[in-house]
């Protein structure tokens, strides 16, 4: 682990699952995608993490969502914990897994065209349509 990331535990409401999570950044983005607000039951808080380590993965839920995600989830108490790739090279952990949320500015917005109009966020932030992100993905290559 270098300098620039730091590691987090975090865990489900009932603490089933508990993980530690290696952390880019002190900043979430949210994701308003139809999938994604279907499985959170709202917005998708999340916090980009380079790994995520399960102490006890038979509590883990994973519901292969797409051809190259997962969602991760508890499978006692039904908490959201995580998107990941297929490739486990990328790790979207939901904001509320860890114990202070507020300690994670909000800075990106993605899927943006398909956010309902009933809410907003008042944060400045940096704003992706779903073509955009998927062109900014396709062109970051495997």
């Amino acid at each position: 682990m270098n300098a620039a990331t730091t590691e987090e535990p975090g865990r489900c409401l009932c603490g089933a699952v508990r993980l530690r999570a290696t952390i880019r950044a002190r900043e979430m983005g949210a994701c308003h995608c139809s999938m994604c607000r279907r499985w959170s039951g709202g917005v998708f808080l999340a916090v980009e993490c380079q790994g995520v380590a399960v102490e006890n993965p038979e509590h883990l839920g994973v519901y292969p969502s797409s051809e190259w995600g997962e969602r991760c989830f508890c499978r006692q108490c039904g908490s959201t914990l995580f998107w990941r790739s297929k490739d486990g090279a990328h790790h979207a952990v939901s904001v509320q897994a860890f114990d202070d949320p507020s300690a994670f500015a909000l800075v990106s917005q993605i899927f943006v065209d398909e956010k309902p109009a009933s809410y907003s966020f008042a944060e400045p932030t940096r704003n992706m349509t779903g073509p955009e992100f998927m062109a900014m993905i396709a062109s970051a290559g495997p």
